[in-house]
């Protein structure tokens, strides 16, 4: 379906670019934070089954997953408040402007890998501002199956939050585990930075985490639909589209 933008621009939904990873329950899923795989079983009570390869007369499983450590996912600031702020609670609309920018992290003295301001800057300078979408490179296949856990994955120095502040950003993607670093002390610097918790918390701000940038997808700007189960909890999988923005011919 054709929606323009204006007299000249348009997306055509019938293409999205899909940046989420799929909940598989097996170690193919990405994980962080220590946490097992995903599992998917059937239901087993009474003599019902929920297994149709097992005799049941439909599929009916439980799902076990976390949401910050099996793939896809966007936060709320409630998932550093004392208040329970849910994630679907922060939406009154879910299509954005939205650019995509492909950077190398600087790998520092102690072998960490982080993104700066500076390596941003020049390149969201004329871009749309309602959602940025970070791609590091070598952005390599398996980010798709990867375990971070204990591998201090690529973060983000807390100073690229006065950049998103500038250009008044709402919603921040990323394809690492963490925004921060994977072992802090509980500081979460660019956590409490972009929310502006407690002082001044943004409930109307998002990040989301562990998406997947296919390589054949070019930087620039575009249209993003940010999909979401409907979950009252601080994070939701999540499912980025992003749309190419058309111009009209003739």
């Amino acid at each position: 379906m054709i929606f323009y933008l204006d007299e000249q621009h348009f997306i055509d939904t019938a293409f999205p670019l899909d940046l989420s990873l799929p909940l598989t329950a097996d170690d193919a899923n990405p994980k962080a934070w220590y946490v097992e795989a995903p599992r998917m079983e059937p239901v087993r009570a009474n003599g019902f089954i929920g297994s149709v390869l097992e005799g049941g007369a439909v599929n009916f499983k439980d799902i076990y997953f976390n949401p910050h450590g099996h793939g896809t996912h966007t936060e709320s600031y409630g998932h550093i408040s004392s208040e329970h702020y849910p994630v679907n609670a922060v939406f009154e609309h879910y299509f954005y402007k939205a650019s995509l920018l492909s950077v190398t992290p600087r790998i520092l003295e102690n072998g960490d890998r982080v993104v700066f301001a500076d390596q941003l800057e020049a390149l969201l300078e004329n871009a749309f501002t309602e959602a940025v979408i970070i791609r590091t490179l070598p952005n390599i296949p398996e980010k798709k199956n990867a375990n971070y856990s204990g591998t201090n994955p690529c973060y983000f120095d807390v100073g690229v939050v006065d950049l998103l502040d500038q250009l008044d950003t709402k919603h921040f993607l990323v394809d690492t585990p963490s925004v921060d670093r994977e072992e802090d002390a509980g500081v979460l610097a660019f956590h409490h930075a972009f929310w502006r918790y407690p002082e001044q918390p943004r409930k109307d701000r998002t990040i989301t985490e562990l998406v997947f940038v296919d390589g054949t997808i070019s930087d620039g700007e575009y249209v993003m639909e940010l999909q979401m189960a409907n979950f009252s909890n601080d994070a939701s999988p999540s499912r980025p589209l992003l749309y190419q923005v058309q111009e009209k011919k003739g």
